[in-house]
């Protein structure tokens, strides 16, 4: 740098390391001998645009309050999938917008050429070949789509901070830049013209970062509001400043954690993006000041990022000279606001990014899991999908499900008009069948719970606890898929309690049973239907399972039915359920 700064002549405002590492844009600042004399083009306002990511808009755009399918699935390779599909006319054509999220990539194709209609399968392979499930699952929460929608914006930012460095003739070292105290009237204009100067204390809008509360970080500082985007600048002169401290580290901390960072030079002297050791720092603008404190100020602009950062624009001219105007101050906060976004694609920040998302994604994909799995009554928590596969859904839905095939069982077997029979299941696992002499017709199922935990009541039998569900039919007819539901109810109401203590009776086969008494129930003075809640606890000992017996009991209609207890049959089955289940 002091061998370019020996030259006469023109320096150049960026003098790009030895080694390499950084591109330039904007070399050429000649604007011929009259330049003072001679305006620069003008900005053209269409080319102005900010670069933000457009698919991260796309959900709101096409799919948002219009109708369309969202689905979702675990791919073993690619991780969690969430996938949109819309059905639009286009013009005449028909077209199907796909958008498919994973933890890199996503995609937007419209089609509408197709010799049949795809599934959902087929549709996310039309978006990406790399797509490996076996199905995609329907998303049924209403409020799904405010949770996809958050998950695409995520990457669109409204706050932004940039550092301002202050770089005066011939100073080519960090520890000077750090170090400039004083602010020259060309600077001072320069900071009038990017934003307006704000009080630090109590400041309500976006602070990056700078203490509000105490002053702990300046007094004042730059701040502007562009399109619904708030920019704050940290200023190196109106940081803290340490007497004694060679490396201004109070200044250091906030500029060198930027990712963008205006350079201002007053007069010509040559920057080096290496000058100031950052791992965050990838962009610079640099901006020279010409005829300053005039009415014909120009500033003379180049740029340069690291190697793995894109191209940002908008472009600048060339000659890279601005007149100080309002479409310049447009051009230079767009120019800062897209580097930002382009430096999030260097390879550092696209790491960080991809973790981010992913686990982002991964969020999303248990949210709408749980939430659709929720609507259809199931557990969402104990439903966890891997590779298109489906897990249980819960003890209850479980439960459910064997009390439901085992009353149809029934049915298709014709047990119901067999003369029926008594299973007797002693506490050691033995069955005894006794065949009644007349058949039954179906009417009242009873629930038969029986809590083997070793423990026992006072006549030496293990406590039982033992249900009827009310309601009868004179015939057991099919009516399309919820006629056993009533056999099949787990969601206990108007249950009535077997007596208790009530006496031994007799079956129709000779074989005498024990009506059993209801654990842990209430002293009641009169033998009415209760209604009341059962419970399956781990109050025995430690190291064994109780039993659950379901009991399925059809009793013939007629005046005597629900009195006559002994004409009836019984089969009885045994389930084993974990100690830690429990049943209300």
């Amino acid at each position: 740098v002091h061998e370019v700064l020996g030259r006469t002549g023109p320096l150049p405002l960026i003098l790009l390391p030895q080694f390499g590492g950084y591109w330039i844009e904007g070399t050429n600042h000649d604007l011929g001998s009259s330049s003072t004399a001679e305006e620069p083009p003008p900005c053209p306002a269409s080319q102005v645009k900010l670069e933000t990511n457009s698919i991260a808009k796309i959900y709101r755009k096409h799919f948002l309050g219009k109708e369309h399918f969202n689905y979702y699935s675990v791919d073993s390779a690619l991780g969690h999938l969430v996938f949109s599909v819309k059905y639009d006319v286009i013009g005449d054509q028909e077209h199907l917008r796909l958008l498919l999220r994973f933890k890199t990539y996503h995609d937007v194709i419209p089609i509408s050429c197709l010799t049949e209609f795809p599934n959902v399968v087929q549709m996310a392979k039309l978006v990406s070949e790399e797509v490996n499930v076996d199905r995609f699952y329907p998303v049924l929460y209403p409020k799904a789509s405010r949770l996809i929608v958050t998950f695409d914006e995520h990457v669109i930012s409204n706050n932004f901070k940039f550092g301002v460095i202050y770089q005066k003739f011939a100073q080519t070292s960090e520890e000077e830049l750090f170090g400039n105290n004083e602010e020259s009237p060309a600077f001072v204009e320069f900071l009038e013209f990017l934003g307006e100067k704000i009080e630090l204390h109590d400041f309500k809008g976006f602070r990056g970062g700078l203490d509000v509360a105490h002053g702990q970080t300046g007094i004042e500082s730059v701040y502007h509001n562009f399109h619904n985007k708030e920019i704050m600048f940290h200023v190196s002169t109106k940081l803290p400043y340490t007497e004694g401290d060679s490396q201004q580290l109070q200044r250091k901390r906030h500029i060198g954690n930027d990712i963008v960072a205006i350079v201002f030079q007053e007069e010509n002297t040559p920057f080096v993006p290496d000058m100031i050791a950052s791992n965050f720092l990838h962009a610079y603008v640099v901006v020279q000041v010409e005829n300053a404190c005039t009415d014909n100020v120009l500033y003379k602009v180049s740029v340069t990022a690291r190697d793995d950062v894109p191209f940002f624009g908008p472009a600048l001219p060339d000659p890279a000279v601005f007149k100080k105007s309002p479409e310049f101050h447009e051009f230079l906060l767009t120019k800062l606001i897209n580097a930002e976004y382009s430096c999030y694609k260097a390879e550092k920040f696209a790491k960080l990014e991809e973790r981010t998302r992913s686990a982002l994604l991964e969020t999303l994909y248990e949210e709408l899991h749980m939430n659709s799995q929720s609507m259809m009554g199931l557990g969402g928590d104990d439903d966890k999908l891997e590779n298109g596969g489906g897990g249980g859904s819960g003890f209850f839905e479980s439960f459910k499900r064997v009390i439901r095939n085992r009353s149809q069982s029934m049915d298709a077997m014709g047990l119901s008009n067999k003369k029926p029979h008594t299973v007797s299941t002693s506490h050691s696992g033995s069955f005894t069948h006794n065949p009644p002499d007349t058949p039954k017709t179906p009417g009242i199922v009873t629930l038969m719970i029986c809590l083997d935990s070793g423990r026992w009541n006072r006549w030496g039998s293990p406590q039982v606890t033992s249900l009827i569900i009310p309601g009868k039919s004179p015939t057991r007819k099919k009516s399309g898929p919820f006629s056993s539901r009533r056999s099949s109810a787990i969601g206990i109401e108007n249950i009535q309690e077997v007596q208790e203590r009530s006496p031994q009776r007799t079956s129709d086969g000779g074989h005498t049973t024990q009506d059993l008494r209801l654990d842990n129930s209430s002293s009641q003075s009169s033998p009415e239907m209760q209604i009341t809640k059962i419970g399956l606890s781990s109050a025995g000992t430690p190291h064994k399972r109780d039993s659950f017996t379901y009991s399925g009991v059809w009793l013939e209609d007629g005046p005597g039915t629900t009195s006559q207890s002994s004409s009836h049959g019984e089969t009885e089955q045994t389930f084993h359920l974990p100690r830690t289940y429990l049943l209300y």
